[in-house]
Parts: C-alpha cells; sequence; structure tokens
C-alpha cells in the first residue's frame, strides 16, 4: 500500500512541478559516475561492467534505504520521472516550427535527443521530436514506473542510474565501443518490458488523439521490430499508427548516418503532430502510473 500511495505521490508531484532548473538528483548521480569513471576507465568490457555495477548498485542501495516508506518512494519516483518535462521540451519544438524559426528549433533539438540537428529543415525537426518524444516516453515514464512497481525504490533509483549511463557511456563510440557495452546492454535489458507495454498503452490510448487502436496495434506488429533498437522501434511503431503518420529515414549522428526503416504508412509529421504526439505521450504516462500503483496494490494484497 505504502509504495503504491508514494508512486501516485511522486507521479503528481511530476505532473504538477516537472523537474527542477537546478539540483536534479539524477543530475548528481551524473556527476558521481563520471568521477567514478575517471578512476575506473580502461578500453575494457570487464573495467566498464565493473563501473556500471557499481553505479547501479549503488543507486539501488539508496532506494533500499526508503523501506518502502510512502514519503521516500514518492521523492524517487518524482526524482526519477521526466514525463512533464519531456512535454516542456516538445511543445517548445513545436512553439518554434510554428513560427518558423528553424535555427531555434535545431539549437532546442539536443534537449531531446543526439540527433546532428544543423541539416535537418523543418519538416525533418518535426519527425526528429515526434520520434523522441515516443521514445523517452518509455525511458522518462513507463519504464520507472514498472520497475518502482515491481521493486519499491531500489527498482526506481537502479533503472535510473541504468538509463542515465546509457546516456553517457553506452553510445557507439571509439572511447566507449568496449568500457559502455554492458551499460548499452543492461539499458536493453532493463527497457525491454517496458518499451513493449509503451506500445500496447499508446494502443489504448490512441483515440484521446483522434486515432485508430486498431491501426496503432497493427503498425506496432509489423514495424516495431524493423528498427535497429530492440525498444525504441516499438514505442515508435505505436506512436506513428496512433497520430496517422510516417517516422523513420536518415538520422545523423556527428559523423555516423544511419538509415533507418520506415514505421507507419501516413504522411510525414507537421509541428502541429508535435502537439498530438506530447497529448499522447502524457496519457500513457498517466496510464502506466495508474496500471502500477494498481500492480502494487494487487501484490500487497497477495501477500
Amino acid at each position: 500500500m505504502t509504495i503504491a500511495r508514494g508512486l501516485v505521490a511522486g507521479a503528481t508531484l511530476d505532473a504538477l512541478t516537472g523537474d527542477p532548473r537546478r539540483g536534479h538528483p539524477v543530475a548528481a548521480f551524473g556527476r558521481a559516475a563520471a568521477a567514478l569513471e575517471r578512476r575506473l576507465y580502461g578500453d575494457s568490457k570487464v573495467r566498464g561492467a565493473v563501473f556500471a555495477g557499481l553505479c547501479v548498485l549503488g543507486a539501488a542501495g539508496l532506494g533500499a534505504a526508503s523501506r518502502g516508506r510512502t514519503g521516500p518512494v514518492a521523492a524517487a519516483t518524482w526524482a526519477v520521472l521526466g514525463g512533464t518535462s519531456l512535454a516542456r521540451e516538445g511543445r517548445a519544438m513545436r512553439a518554434a516550427l510554428e513560427a518558423g524559426d528553424v535555427e531555434a528549433a535545431r539549437a532546442r533539438l539536443p534537449h531531446l535527443c543526439g540527433r546532428d540537428p544543423d541539416a535537418l529543415d523543418a519538416k525533418e525537426l518535426a519527425r526528429a521530436t515526434v520520434e523522441s518524444v515516443a521514445e523517452n516516453t518509455s525511458d522518462a515514464a513507463v519504464a520507472p514506473l514498472f520497475w518502482g512497481a515491481l521493486l519499491g525504490g531500489p527498482g526506481l533509483l537502479g533503472y535510473r542510474a541504468v538509463n542515465t549511463l546509457d546516456a553517457m557511456v553506452g553510445h557507439r563510440s571509439p572511447r566507449y565501443a568496449n568500457f559502455g557495452w554492458a551499460a548499452a546492454r543492461a539499458d536493453d535489458v532493463a527497457n525491454w518490458v517496458p518499451a513493449r507495454l509503451t506500445g500496447l498503452l499508446t494502443v489504448v490510448c490512441a483515440p484521446l488523439v483522434g486515432g485508430s487502436p486498431r491501426e496503432a496495434y497493427r503498425v506496432l506488429r509489423r514495424d516495431g521490430a524493423a528498427h535497429p533498437s530492440p525498444n525504441a522501434g516499438r514505442c515508435e511503431a505505436a506512436f506513428a499508427g496512433a497520430l496517422g503518420v510516417r517516422l523513420g529515414g536518415v538520422n545523423v549522428y556527428g559523423d555516423r548516418v544511419e538509415h533507418r526503416p520506415a514505421l507507419g504508412d501516413g504522411r510525414p509529421p507537421e509541428p502541429d503532430d508535435i502537439r498530438r504526439a506530447v497529448r499522447l505521450s502524457r496519457a500513457v504516462g498517466l496510464a502506466a502510473a495508474g496500471l502500477a500503483a494498481g500492480v502494487r496494490l494487487a501484490f500487497g494484497r497477495g501477500r
């Protein structure tokens, strides 16, 4: 009961306030992880696994100190959720694109993803935003709630540690090809179920943005596995089907170019589709919070 209350309270706090402008707990974790990286770094998968293990176990141990009390669980839930901030960034991108300020949109895009914005026009910026909102709906909302419902405080903080480490060292580069391997694989595993749950919740919520659950499910089933990521494709395909748009295409990340397959059968996204994507993301996050609390209540009664 206390963990369910904490999940609901933390999700409500995130919905009301979002992330703080300064002093975010996740940023503090990132600084601590960076300091540990400087001591442990080596071009080795073993060293990378030790680094990731220490960081995740440390975060999960801090969550265990809450002992399932409502207040600490609520604080941890608020700290690890990012749905409100994700919506804020999506709205900022939409406002810039609707105003015709492509340069402002390009400057804002790194807040959402690591894609190189310099050569992107308004249509590609809109696509990048919709794809990022879709993918991050799982990372920022559904996944932490899933692990919080399953494991309480350790699940909340342990998941956020895994996801943060993937952003820090899990990307493909000469420095992190080996050292970041364990963090990247851990993130894939931690998001496997939540990404698919995000896809299914998107199907259920599709009517809230004028979409068809049947179409969203069809695109999810057909295109979800076509994406190079084992998890992001499920979220993006479901959003494409629910919004009636087509996602995918050429993405540039620094010196790396990726050719993504098409997801969905509709038209390319437009700025107004960002508004619909944000609304859908918020609905999925709220549904995930209710589901997490319900599962935790049922688990408590079972015990």
